[in-house]
């Protein structure tokens, strides 16, 4: 195969055209109203992030000279162009959708959003009331010097307008101010007083608007136009053993938020002259200049007022029980009968929390291990394994610190556990740790009795209520074991070239067996195929890049094999292409929940295999 040349598509734009399948869903009238406007705030956010982790990425590898076929292939010179067309045309539909079909049927629901409106007579003086008690003593006008030096700082994604005055004696001399708009300590959005049957509501910036006289009294105020500037969010750690990497990251995470600048978005309306003064100004490239609406930050959408509460949403889903679990009073009694499945957010969540909660003060636990990567900001497994520590329970937590964004979090709660006595691992350098795994070392006759835990999701009761996830609770002696060698491999904190041979069978483990496993494991569905047996692949992941894994499936589709996969986000495999790909279907799945599990069907001549965890088919997870 290494003769043939194979297709692939761009990570980048891939993920755009995920990012565009979440804006589809804010324009799906089948979803309801309010769910429609959460799909407007994740398209949002979803944004914001890209700008800060892809966009760094891609201006560096586009303007390098290098002769890696990988790089050019993957940042071609043109990508940072076809980038921001993509991203331009999703904003410009973004804003249809908005103000074509959301806030319509907002108004026909007796919703009114002052959008782009003059704020109606009966609501000026409540609004200024409200900006004089609540919004003006937080505001920080600064003039902007004409020189070259910057006087300022603009903090990552926040709101600013950029104001044009003049005084009255100089009509003619023109200056320019920036005035923060304090969405991080205010409510964005303002509810207003009912007229008649109809709620409204302002943006915070139109309050601030509405009153910029009082913030420069004097001054002839000619305009004002919002700006948000997004920051490099990357953290250049160094991959050593030496020293306390937590304090590193700490350190990393203080200089994060003054990263360089990746996008300025700015009102589209903003005259060119004021335009061209902020871009030199702030110092910043053409394609760092992206023309956007009247308001930023609309992932703020998802904290938008609902005055009619559940009219306007999906009904709760209200998790089913597992019959399993409910048998006895125990659920350590339930999973030594039988190993059990739970499919969230389907099912409770509460079986999880159980089963720490029950391990911390049951006598005969004597032992827990986990890994946590993403854990709630008041986690009550985290205080479930406080409680067992101070039992008397030995505990020993391996924390991955590189959990991007969660990073000061998972600090937090590292400093917790360690004063009740908790043993912590820290990240392994040149590895990020994503396994979702729990060990529970149970006495019971004399002996020892493993209770496994093996999870598609993070120990995190917030995101399981909306993250569609797998877990495993069994008490089989085989993956016990191979999750005892994996936590004994972890407690090393070495590289795994540089640790004895490990022989995991029942678990696939990424930089041990994973990669041999599912090329034996697809290798055997070609052999199927050439002998004129059926033979199908099914895989659901989230992401899809790793290229060598993409040419198995390459390989598998040109020999015949039915190859199906659901790739949420990134999907760098290009399908349905002749003598490459015909026999490979690539769909996305988006709706009310967001898919998170990873699962791998292997036909097996009618025998099927099975698999679940928590690895993506990414360069970096396998």
């Amino acid at each position: 195969m290494a003769d043939h040349k194979f297709e692939f598509l761009n990570r980048d734009l891939s993920w755009l055209s995920f990012n565009h399948r979440v804006l589809m869903e804010a324009g799906d009238k089948s979803v309801p109203l309010y769910n429609r406007i959460s799909f407007l705030s994740i398209f949002s956010s979803n944004l914001d992030e890209f700008f800060r982790v892809r966009m760094p990425s891609i201006f560096a590898f586009t303007s390098i000279q290098t002769k890696k076929t990988t790089i050019r292939e993957e940042y071609p010179k043109n990508l940072v162009s076809q980038v921001q067309k993509m991203v331009q045309q999703q904003l410009e539909q973004f804003g249809d959708i908005l103000k074509n079909q959301i806030i319509p049927e907002l108004e026909f629901n007796n919703i009114c959003l002052y959008y782009n409106k003059p704020i109606r007579p009966e609501h000026q003086e409540s609004a200024r009331e409200y900006f004089l008690s609540k919004v003006l003593s937080f505001l920080q006008p600064v003039i902007l010097k004409k020189d070259n030096q910057p006087n300022i700082f603009l903090e990552n994604n926040a709101l600013y307008f950029i104001i044009d005055l003049s005084l009255p004696q100089s009509p003619n001399k023109h200056a320019y101010a920036l005035l923060n708009i304090p969405s991080k300590n205010l409510p964005r959005f303002v509810e207003q007083d009912m007229l008649g049957d109809d709620h409204y509501i302002l943006f915070l910036d139109d309050v601030i608007r509405e009153n910029l006289q009082e913030v420069f009294p004097g001054f002839t105020i000619h305009g004002a136009w919002s700006v948000k500037l997004t920051r490099d969010a990357e953290m250049n750690i160094e991959d050593e053993f030496i020293g306390d990497i937590s304090e590193k990251i700490e350190k990393q995470l203080e200089k994060r938020e003054a990263g360089n600048a990746t996008r300025l978005l700015f009102d589209e309306t903003m005259p060119a002259d004021v335009k061209d003064f902020v871009q030199h100004y702030l110092i910043l490239r053409n394609e760092e200049m992206l023309a956007g609406g009247r308001y930023h930050n609309l992932k703020d959408f998802g904290k938008l007022p609902n005055p009619k509460n559940a009219k306007l949403s999906y009904p709760e889903w209200k998790p089913v029980r597992h019959p399993g679990f409910d048998v006895h009073h125990s659920i350590f009694y339930s999973i030594a009968e039988s190993e059990k499945l739970l499919h969230l957010p389907y099912h409770s969540y509460n079986y999880i929390l159980r089963f720490f909660n029950e391990a911390a003060i049951d006598p005969k636990v004597k032992e827990i291990y986990i890994t946590l990567y993403r854990v709630a900001a008041n986690s009550h497994i985290v205080n479930a394994l406080i409680s067992a520590a101070k039992n008397g329970k030995k505990v020993t937590v391996f924390v991955e610190l590189k959990a991007r964004f969660d990073e000061a979090n998972n600090i937090k709660w590292s400093k917790k556990m360690k004063a009740a006595g908790i043993k912590i691992i820290y990240s392994i350098p040149g590895l990020k740790v994503h396994a979702k795994v729990a060990l529970i070392k149970r006495e019971e006759k004399k002996s020892w009795q493993n209770y496994s835990f093996m999870a598609t999701g993070n120990f995190n009761e917030a995101t399981g209520r909306f993250y569609t996830d797998h877990v495993l609770f069994t008490c089989n002696k085989d993956m016990g074991l191979e999750l005892h060698w994996l936590f004994d491999y972890l407690q090393s904190r070495k590289q795994p070239a540089d640790y004895t041979k490990i022989p995991f069978k029942h678990l696939l483990v990424s930089q041990f067996n994973m990669i041999k496993r599912f090329e034996k494991l697809i290798d055997r569905e070609i052999k199927f195929a050439k002998k004129g047996k059926p033979a199908q692949i099914i895989i659901k992941v989230n992401n899809l890049q790793e290229r060598n894994m993409i040419e198995k499936l390459y390989e598998a589709s040109r020999a015949g094999v039915q190859v199906k996969v659901l790739a949420r986000s990134i999907c760098t495999l290009a399908a349905g292409i002749e003598k490459q790909s015909e026999n490979i279907e690539v769909i996305r799945i988006v709706d009310r929940y967001l898919e998170h599990a990873r699962v791998f069907v292997f036909h097996n001549n009618g025998k099927p295999k099975y698999f679940m965890g928590s690895a993506d088919w990414m360069n970096r997870n396998l």
